[in-house]
């Protein structure tokens, strides 16, 4: 039996998610000069890009830095690599960004990548938040906040990455 596909969010409400975290971002980090924004990859890197993009638009006076987090999230044990060494975050702002939060796991993964840096402030930024937290993981900023039940499966398909068009779907 085929599971019906719900569209939850289409490109133009994604986009204002996207834009609309980039300036919780900036109203959370108005002070700030620099801020990095670690990605996990794959959807979490390329919303990490996005949200780099819409920042830029809206300000001028902040710096971003981008760090895409590849992480193993099967294993019982942290297995993480980053494409530009962590120690760039030292002292600064980091956002954890990834496309769905669902038991937390990833997000705490993500944020372990970070734990022998000295950071000034660690935040976590979402798309969607499922709502269903195995690991006290919280999204600081989140596109939306969906209560589903267990069985169901929320995914995300992203432009340039793997889909034509942006979408997210409950199914």
């Amino acid at each position: 039996m085929a599971v019906e596909k719900i569209l939850i969010l289409d490109k133009d409400q994604i986009q204002k998610k996207i834009t609309r975290i980039a300036y919780q971002i900036l109203e959370d980090n108005f002070e700030e000069k620099e801020l990095v924004l670690a990605g996990v990859a794959e959807r979490g890197y390329v919303l990490a890009v996005r949200l780099k993009e819409e920042l830029a638009k809206i300000s001028s006076a902040i710096a971003v830095t981008l760090i895409n987090i590849s992480l193993d999230k099967v294993s019982s044990t942290l297995q993480a690599k980053t494409d530009i060494s962590v120690a760039n975050a030292e002292d600064k702002v980091v956002i954890l960004v990834d496309d769905v939060l669902n038991s937390g796991r990833t997000l705490a993964y993500g944020l372990g990548v970070f734990l022998n840096v000295p950071l000034k402030k660690m935040r976590t930024a979402v798309l969607i938040d499922r709502s269903h937290h195995k690991f006290p993981v919280i999204s600081d900023f989140s596109g939306l906040k969906l209560s589903t039940i267990l069985n169901e499966h929320v995914s995300v398909t992203l432009k340039g990455f793997e889909a034509e068009e942006d979408a997210a779907y409950l199914h």
